[in-house]
């Protein structure tokens, strides 16, 4: 098929996850909103159950969040970057209530908070128990697709283009053909990359394909090996390979215990790596663990999502215990920004969980997420709208990285061992997801990063290419720190 060209004067954004609409929704100017679907279809967003965590109660501050925010990402986070987010958790939340999200209520009309894993206190606030991210989707997708100033091209990005200046535009992959759009101003908010996992709770286009653009664009990419598992995800016979049902970390704050042989084994409200890695011990030992949600009143009331999920699959939570299984489910790692959603490249943006921003360090805390995604998008806005073609000179001034250099990493020749890659997928690899799942998953050792570099490096795509990098980052990383777990962390390094 031929490219047809398109010449533009406006920025674009690539995704309509809650980053790209927020960027969207703030930009004060026309921009081109690029997804494979109708705006927040089939998005990580609009999958999110539990909510967004925001110091809103009496008593709760962004202080007491912050800290929450970086105990459990085990001390890795940026300070500044935490202390910023936290503190404008509250105002993103009145942002949305205005917007129309029908946040959940209590009897006095204050909003319902729930609590879960790594929070010291109830600050989780949700729609529906656990349909958070479908309700924020379903409001602002609409508003932002009948502003006269978006333009929505159904299509998957390809390649940035760039120029010796820098970003010079975005191919995209069209049902009619391929379409160069030349800006010099673009947007990644593409998501994560869980679904380069086999045992997954993401929707399976999520495999960071966005980090792979940015990175043959001459960004860097930054903690590669913080791949979060959640601890509790429905395991089903039959389900592998498909995105497995995720039970939401809020039933156990409102009292569902883990139960291992019929015994409770951890602390159901500790984080979520302390909880996955106690699951995941659990059944490398040969016992049976499941989530008992019997202890939560009025359970499939306050959970609508559960009670749909479990419905069709002809379970009933409230009379038999579910089993689980950790998935993964976010990376903190992603393409390195700065404060101002600023990659590497001039004129190249990233937002959302593509990007990594210092947030959530070694571990994400619970509902950080759609925070973290409407912050940064409304931050890359503000610094999209002062921007100029003129700045590109002076783009890395002011600059502060909110990781330091030694975790950071470029893509290079060699790490393409296999060839040429292929074109970008729409969704990761059947033999990349297995070695993901089977070598680079909850818990690693040398042996199995070693393998996996191996069999990824004879795996042809972008998703294999992307694969590698996380697992040589996870060998490279001999510590253990959070999500990043090596059962040989003792093992002294091999000089």
């Amino acid at each position: 098929m031929s490219t047809r060209t398109v010449e533009l004067g406006q920025p674009v954004v690539l995704g309509s996850g809650l980053a790209g609409l927020t960027v969207a929704r703030h930009l004060g100017e026309p921009c081109v909103v690029v997804a494979p679907a109708a705006l927040g279809e089939g998005t990580a967003s609009s999958w999110a159950q539990g909510g967004i965590a925001a110091a809103v109660s009496p008593g709760d501050t962004p202080a007491e969040h912050a800290t929450d925010t970086t105990r459990a990402g085990s001390g890795a986070g940026d300070p500044r970057v935490i202390s910023r987010m936290t503190s404008a958790a509250p105002a993103l939340v009145a942002e949305l209530v205005a917007a129309g999200v029908p946040f959940d209520r209590d009897a006095t009309g204050a909003l319902s908070l729930g609590r879960e894993g790594g929070h010291g206190r109830h600050r989780v606030c949700h729609v529906g128990g656990d349909r958070t991210g479908a309700a924020i989707i379903s409001t602002i997708a609409p508003q932002v697709g009948s502003d006269s100033g978006v333009t929505v091209v159904r299509g998957r990005g390809v390649e940035v283009l760039r120029d010796d200046e820098g970003v010079s535009g975005l191919l995209v992959a069209t049902a009619a053909g391929r379409l160069r759009l030349l800006t010099d101003r673009v947007v990644l908010a593409t998501g994560g990359a869980a679904a380069l996992y086999r045992d997954t709770t993401n929707p399976l286009a999520s495999w960071g394909s966005g980090m792979m653009l940015a990175a043959r664009a001459g960004a860097r990419l930054a903690d590669l090996e913080m791949v979060q598992f959640h601890p509790t995800s429905l395991a089903l016979p039959g389900a592998e390979g498909a995105p497995l049902t995720l039970l939401t970390e809020a039933l156990r704050g409102a009292g569902a215990h883990l139960l291992s042989d019929g015994r409770r084994f951890v602390d159901e409200v500790a984080p979520r790596d302390v909880v996955a890695a106690a699951v995941h011990g659990e059944r490398m030992l040969g016992r049976h663990v499941v989530l008992d949600c019997r202890p939560v009143p009025d359970l499939l009331e306050h959970f609508e999502g559960l009670a749909e999920r479990t419905a069709a699959l002809g379970i009933d939570p409230r009379l038999e215990p579910l089993p689980t299984r950790p998935a993964a489910h976010s990376v903190m790692g992603g393409v390195l920004t700065d404060a101002r959603g600023r990659t590497d490249v001039p004129g190249l943006w990233a937002a959302g969980e593509v990007a990594c921003t210092g947030l959530h360090g070694a571990n994400r805390l619970a509902s950080n997420s759609l925070l973290e995604a409407g912050v940064t998008g409304a931050a890359v806005a503000a610094d999209l709208g002062s921007w100029t073609p003129a700045s590109a000179s002076r783009w890395t001034e002011g600059r502060v990285d909110p990781v330091p250099a030694e975790r950071t990493t470029r893509l290079t020749p060699t790490h393409d061992e296999g060839g040429a890659p292929t074109p970008s997928p729409a969704v990761a690899s059947p033999v990349v997801r297995a070695a993901m799942s089977d070598l680079v998953g909850v818990v690693r050792d040398a042996d199995g990063l070693t393998a996996a570099i191996a069999r990824l490096a004879q795996t042809p795509g972008e998703d294999a290419v992307l694969a590698g990098l996380v697992a040589r980052a996870a060998l490279t990383r001999r510590d253990s720190l959070g999500a990043h777990r090596r059962s040989d962390a003792s093992i002294p390094a091999v000089a």
